[in-house]
């Protein structure tokens, strides 16, 4: 056989070997065994000098050229191999450091319960023609006990039910507000009261119908109850007004809050002392699930008192009780939220836990109407 078959047969094979190798491990022995001190290139190479002149001249650029060309053939193959090792490598190790689209501010915040049912109670009452009062937190004994009928030694005005802060300069002591029914005198006052200067707007006379929402304190902690809660509280006077308009606003206002088609309520006789007659009322339910069902079924649940305004308070804010009457109730707004959706730990209202109000909150945008929908 001769030296060209020889560089062809050895070209071929080795030309398969490099395509073979695996890895760069595989590559470089192929590497070796062809290029290196006892390769079977440089072997060839080490033979040049045992041939004759004349076929040194052509063997030399043959072997030569062999070993140029396996050589490109090793580095070109090694740099795929390492490219694929790479991109191995980076497929196992990959990190996904991009960042998802941010939500919204408006899908992530949520209302919460208490201040959705004070914004259903304002949407409810404002339709029927109601406006909203407010007072201050902390009241003076008369607007919050005297003014209202509370006598000398009533319970409320002990240490025990009631938040007193020091004493003034002139002994008297103000309190945390019990109720809004404050907001109710001082809305009375301001309606019987003359404008102090000409330019003021000058006062109105009855009818005065208003709802006053607001925070209340007592002393009072367990499941149902909190030293801090949400009242609301109505009053409607005028010069005919009777237990039958006070009924009418009642059912409708329940109604309208739990978005059923009828209620029932009954009325009981209780005592308040600034109505008379005081009564409670209390709403037909149906108890047989794990949520109270307002509007059906034969149970009953109390859920607000009311009565007609006594007396005494029309004169104690300078109002003739032979010329108007009136009525007034009041109830729980954080009963009336719990009772709607279904919450049956007060305490929870107030533990700030973001989890709960995830839960239980609303959307910022989804503020309650009498078209739209109280609770959509």
């Amino acid at each position: 056989m001769s030296l060209t078959d020889d560089i062809a047969r050895l070209k071929s094979d080795l030309t398969a070997a490099v395509a073979a190798a695996a890895d760069e491990p595989a590559l470089e022995a192929v590497r070796v065994a062809a290029l290196g001190k006892k390769g079977s290139v440089s072997a060839l190479l080490a033979s040049l000098g045992t041939m004759a002149p004349e076929d040194r001249k052509t063997a030399g650029p043959a072997i030569n050229g062999l070993k140029t060309e396996i050589a490109g053939l090793i580095d070109a193959k090694g740099a795929e191999l390492r490219a694929a090792a790479l991109n191995a490598r980076l497929q196992s190790e990959r990190l996904d450091v991009t960042l998802p689209v941010a939500a919204a501010p408006t899908t992530q915040g949520r209302i919460h319960p208490i201040s959705q049912v004070w914004d259903e109670i304002t949407a409810i009452f404002s339709d029927m023609g109601f406006k909203i009062a407010e007072g201050p937190d902390i009241e003076t004994d008369w607007y919050n006990f005297t003014a209202l009928n509370f006598p000398e030694g009533h319970p409320a005005r002990e240490m025990h039910d009631t938040f007193f802060l020091q004493p003034g300069p002139d002994g008297t002591r103000n309190v945390l507000r019990t109720h809004t029914s404050p907001v109710q005198i001082r809305s009375m006052k301001k309606t019987n009261e003359k404008p102090a200067a000409p330019y003021l707007t000058p006062a109105i006379d009855p009818p005065i119908r208003i709802i006053a929402p607001g925070r209340t304190y007592r002393h009072d902690s367990d499941q149902t109850h909190t030293p801090m809660f949400h009242q609301v509280e109505g009053l409607v006077i005028d010069k005919s007004s009777h237990i039958g308009q006070l009924r009418w606003v009642l059912e409708e206002f329940l109604k309208a809050f739990f978005e059923v088609p009828n209620v029932t309520l009954r009325f009981r006789p209780s005592f308040f002392p600034f109505t008379e007659p005081s009564m409670e009322v209390d709403v037909g339910c149906d108890r047989s699930g794990p949520e109270v069902k307002i509007g059906e079924g034969s149970d009953w649940l109390e859920i607000l008192g009311c009565g007609m305004v006594h007396p005494n308070v029309l004169r104690n804010v300078g109002l003739d009780p032979d010329v108007y009457q009136g009525f007034a109730w009041g109830m729980g707004i954080d009963r009336l939220a719990m009772l709607k959706y279904g919450m049956n730990d007060l305490r929870a209202f107030f533990d700030a836990d973001k989890r709960w109000l995830d839960h239980y909150g609303f959307k910022p945008f989804d503020l309650p109407t009498l078209f739209g929908g109280l609770s959509s």
